[in-house]
């Protein structure tokens, strides 16, 4: 009886995703429940095998931090404004955001009671994730609203190798990935409603049916009469009509995508206050140096005169 219910109930969580899929499932959800780590063994991150589009993102993280502070990591996601993207549905929705922070081991993202004022303004609104509970340095975010997120704050907190010997000062290096709008293909291989839809043989348009969920059937038939059948489901507008004659790889529908997603890499150096302190009695040194130079050579300079040299 217990597996009957374990089994009915598993079927019925996979069938309204499914089905009725939410845009809040199409990220971090798929990731985060297909791939233990987000950054593959090539250094892409996983959100490029859904999202196909390229777009740009944008990172700003400090030269270099001091140990046990909390920083600003800022992942800027542009894209025009106004733009809106089809829905599972089919409908018009507002464009979503989301961003994906992998910090080196012993980086995390800064408890609450440790963000500043500035910092709590910024990020009000905004949700942070870590991608499990084995890898606090990886940060997610999103979906998002797309209008007012296109500048996502990560409040970072540095490791203190002082108190923990298993970090040391360095350059470190962080991975980034920033996306806008839907996936086109979701992790299952099959094809979203958000991308174009191409015919897989060549022939001549037969017909095309319209389904009541509004999806179109489009039957083509080859030249020794053979009927393909061709599923495009609702949102893509189509772009041929019957009795067009068309190719393998030809275009059905128009490019229904507007987003985007994009990844860089950043460096940050987690500073020792020795060095500092190191650094600037060695430019205090090198300039007191030059200093007795002049006066030296000022004292020399005087002693030539007055011997008439």
């Amino acid at each position: 009886m217990k597996k009957t219910t374990f089994f009915l109930c598993a079927m019925l969580l996979v069938s309204s995703i499914l089905i009725a899929p939410r845009s809040s499932l199409a990220y971090p959800f798929w990731a985060q429940q297909n791939y233990e780590s987000p950054r593959e063994a090539t250094g892409k991150i996983v959100c490029a095998n859904c999202h196909l589009a390229q777009m740009p993102t944008i990172a700003e993280v400090p030269q270099a931090v001091g140990a046990d502070s909390v920083f600003k990591a800022v992942v800027k996601i542009p894209y025009k404004d106004d733009i809106k993207e089809i829905g599972a549905d089919g409908s018009e929705v507002p464009l979503q955001v989301g961003a994906v922070v992998m910090l080196p081991d012993g980086f995390k993202l800064a408890p609450q009671e440790r963000w500043t004022d500035e910092i709590k303004e910024e990020t009000e609104g905004v949700y942070f994730t870590n991608y499990s509970e084995e890898k606090e340095n990886i940060i997610i975010v999103g979906p998002l609203p797309g209008d007012t997120n296109k500048e996502i704050i990560f409040p970072v907190l540095s490791p203190n190798p002082a108190t923990n010997k298993e970090y040391h000062y360095g350059k470190y290096s962080l991975h980034i990935g920033g996306n806008r709008g839907r996936g086109q293909v979701y992790p299952t291989g099959d094809k979203s409603n958000n991308v174009i839809f191409t015919s897989s043989s060549a022939g001549t348009i037969n017909s095309i049916e319209t389904i009541e969920d509004g999806s179109y059937q489009i039957n083509i038939e080859n030249e020794n009469g053979e009927i393909t059948t061709e599923a495009v489901p609702v949102g893509p507008k189509l772009i041929v009509k019957e009795q067009d004659q068309i190719t393998v790889g030809a275009p059905l529908t128009s490019d229904p995508n507007v987003g985007g997603f994009g990844q860089l890499d950043a460096e940050v150096v987690l500073q020792s206050p020795y060095r500092i302190i190191g650094l600037i009695a060695f430019f205090i040194g090198v300039g007191l140096t030059q200093i007795l130079l002049v006066l030296k050579k000022k004292q020399v300079e005087k002693v030539q005169a007055a011997e008439g040299i």
